[in-house]
């Protein structure tokens, strides 16, 4: 089984939820959107080594819509298009959905990811971040810390303890966080 990384956006208050849209709005959610004031070229250079290795992509159903819609089929030059595309995108879901963004491939179930043999990266997907965290599946965490609470919406971890040991950080000129951590034990 490769390794899996998970990337996410997350507010001080613990907050993952709609980060760079306003598509999620479950649970009355209404400030979708708040990570993108806080892009810049620090963290841009910081994520593009991790999308650019060679790596596939792994989401839950409900970000995989979003993503699609995002930047599915896109033709406006945006660097990240052609990475996304070439990508392969595997896609937990509990629905027999059909997946039509090129190189899409559905999993039934997290034990099914054991036989993947690729390195596999979580952006969003919430719900699917918390299963694999539960069931030991994580091999790293970057977790994007932006200096706002919201006070509302889905947390990262929900009520799940999770110790984290810090591998390394990186502090944007907008004042995000970037902080790898593996999965840690208990002192």
């Amino acid at each position: 089984m490769g390794k899996i990384v998970v990337v996410e956006n997350v507010t001080l208050d613990g907050v993952m939820q709609s980060p760079g849209t306003e598509d999620d709005t479950r649970g009355g959610f209404t400030r979708g959107g708040w990570a993108a004031p806080y892009a810049d070229a620090v963290l841009a250079e910081t994520l593009g080594k991790g999308v650019a290795a060679d790596n596939a992509m792994l989401f839950g159903r409900r970000t995989y819509e979003i993503m699609q819609r995002s930047w599915g089929g896109r033709t406006d030059g945006n660097p990240f298009t052609p990475v996304l595309e070439g990508k392969r995108k595997y896609v937990v879901s509990r629905t027999q959905a059909s997946f039509s963004w090129v190189n899409s491939v559905p999993v039934a179930d997290l034990s099914a990811l054991k036989r993947i043999e690729e390195d596999l990266v979580v952006l969003g997907s919430g719900e699917l971040v918390r299963s694999l965290a539960a069931a030991g599946l994580v091999d790293r965490y970057t977790l994007l810390l932006h200096p706002l609470t919201l006070g509302q919406g889905t947390t990262l971890f929900g009520d799940l303890e999770v110790r984290l040991d810090l591998e390394e950080t990186v502090v944007t000129g907008k004042g995000v966080i970037i902080a790898f951590y593996r999965p840690g034990s208990v002192a």
